[in-house]
């Protein structure tokens, strides 16, 4: 079923510190963003197992779990939360490592909370991206690849779990792969149409003559392109700017 109510905005603030938590969450309250806080990270993963977060605001260090520790597990649960570290500590080899594993902002404390604000504005602007593909390798390289590039990329390995993903959130553009452990790809061409029916789908494959009348039959019946594997990286870019406009 399509979505019919405005999208927003959910934010996850995850910080030991109370009265930082309760101040993020007062500001973006107020701007109409749906604000969880979390003060450890066990906590933190709950809430992200529970629900699509589109900005995780996090705290570097923390007692048990760090920010580095957290970030990893949410981007496996939910890759297409965008990060940003909130930390006294911009400067450290820590702060380092968890932009190397994906997070896309650090934030100095103290928090100057006009220029955090604007940083999440930023990222909340940035087109989401769905890859549906049963390889786990390929998902992590394009992950890395469009997350370079600004988009918010979402993953899912399987037909069903395309369809919870698509329940969730608007997406501008689905790749999807046309040989999945479920069958093809076009159940989700399907899913697409009846869940995010404004989403353009880009039908990808390493299978050409095996999938070239399934293909042409997408195609015809609605898929807005198609990109072969192995990819030309650049022409591939090139169509996702495309049809994320």
């Amino acid at each position: 079923m399509a979505h019919d109510t405005p999208h927003v905005p959910r934010l996850l603030v995850v910080d030991d510190e109370p009265d930082t938590c309760a101040n993020l969450s007062d500001i973006f309250t107020d701007v109409g963003y749906h604000v969880d806080v979390a003060y450890d990270g066990p906590s933190a993963l709950k809430l992200v197992q529970q629900n699509a977060y589109d900005v995780a605001l996090l705290d570097l260090k923390m007692p048990g779990m760090s920010g580095l520790d957290v970030y990893r597990e949410i981007r496996r649960l939910s890759a297409g939360t965008v990060a940003i570290v909130v930390t006294a500590y911009a400067s450290s080899d820590t702060a380092k490592s968890v932009l190397q594993a994906g997070a896309w902002r650090i934030v100095p404390k103290p928090i100057n909370f006009a220029e955090l604000q604007s940083q999440v504005d930023v990222a909340l602007k940035q087109p989401l991206v769905l890859v549906v593909d049963d390889d786990h390798e390929l998902c992590d390289s394009l992950w890395d690849l469009f997350r370079e590039q600004d988009y918010r990329v979402c993953v899912a390995h399987d037909a069903t779990a395309a369809r919870d993903r698509l329940r969730q959130r608007e997406y501008q553009v689905v790749l999807i792969d046309m040989k999945l452990p479920e069958g093809d790809g076009t159940r989700v061409l399907q899913t697409v149409r009846s869940e995010n029916p404004d989403a353009r789908t880009l039908l990808i494959t390493g299978f050409a003559g095996e999938m070239k009348d399934l293909v042409q039959q997408a195609l015809e019946s609605g898929a807005d392109a198609v990109c072969y594997k192995p990819f030309d990286v650049d022409q591939l870019l090139k169509t996702v700017e495309q049809l994320s406009k």
